[in-house]
Order: structure tokens, then sequence, then C-alpha cells
């Protein structure tokens, strides 16, 4: 029983090394991504796109659509959704692959924003690490508007309003 009990905690605290190791290479990733520019610079670039659309322009059905399939909880966490996340962790194990992710839509936005699409452990990290900034500096509904002005609608059209024109 004891030599049971000290390779469970040895390979408890590997297991613990390995994590600490991609929180801290997704703290990096997080750090580099602001020291090359700020978020408010980011926002401000974004913002300043020709086909800006601002949240007052979107209508109700479709911001209650878009979070109603990207994340039921927006309005209830703060950047990011453990529930969602463990659900993923757990469906992404039984595949034994990265399937579905848990992001949160500000999570998504913080991928947008400075990452690339790239399914890595540290990419997620860095994003849970840019969300909790992105939250605490701005509203849910700002949030949101930056989220569907960084969206990609397929077919060349890089702007929910570039979208609308193609598709109504």
């Amino acid at each position: 029983m004891k030599k049971f009990l000290k390779i469970l905690i040895f390979l408890l605290l590997v297991g613990m090394s390995i994590a600490l190791l991609f929180i801290g290479n997704g703290y990096n990733m997080y750090k580099d991504a602001i020291d090359k520019m700020s978020i408010e610079d980011k926002v401000a670039e974004i913002k300043s796109k020709e086909n800006y659309t601002e949240f007052s322009e979107l209508p109700q059905m479709y911001v209650n659509a878009v979070i109603s399939v990207e994340d039921k909880r927006f309005y209830k966490h703060h950047g990011i959704d453990v529930l969602a996340i463990g659900r993923a962790f757990i469906n992404d194990i039984k595949v034994m692959e990265f399937v579905e992710g848990g992001s949160t839509i500000t999570q998504q936005l913080a991928k947008n924003m400075y990452f690339t699409q790239e399914k890595i452990i540290e990419r997620k990290i860095a994003e849970v690490f840019m969300a909790l900034q992105i939250e605490n500096k701005y509203s849910k509904q700002e949030i949101f508007e930056l989220y569907v002005n960084t969206i990609y609608f397929g077919d060349g059209n890089g702007t929910v309003k570039d979208a609308c024109r193609r598709i109504f």
C-alpha cells in the first residue's frame, strides 16, 4: 500500500509540474502579445475598421442567437466558463484529440485579437489570461460588439455588415 501511495504521489507531482509548465508557457504567450500591443490599442484598431458595427446596430434576435450558439452563460461568467471547459476537457479525453474548446465569447475574442487558430494548450491558457483582462476592462456589450467585429463569416465576409450585405 505504501508503494502504491508513493507512486501516486510521484505521478501527481509529475502531473502538477507539467501543468505548471503549460500555465507558464501560456502566461508568457499572453505577456508577449500584450507587450506587442495593448488591449486598448488593439480595440482601437478593431473599431477603426471601415465596416465596424456597433452593438446598437445589431438586432436583438441576432445577439440572442449568437449567445445561444456560442456561449449560453455569457452574462453569468467573468471571461471563462469552468463548466464548458470541463465538459470540453472530458470530451477531448474521450476521443484523445482536441474536438471541443469550451471557449467563451470573451476567449474567442482574445484569440481573434491576438492568437492563431492553432489548437495547443498554451494558446488556450493565454486566452484565459487575456479573457480575464478583457472582462476587467470592458462591459459585456462592448465585448460582444468587438467579438462580432472580429469573427469570420466565410466567403470573404470579414465583418457582420459584409456578411449581411451578401446574404440579405
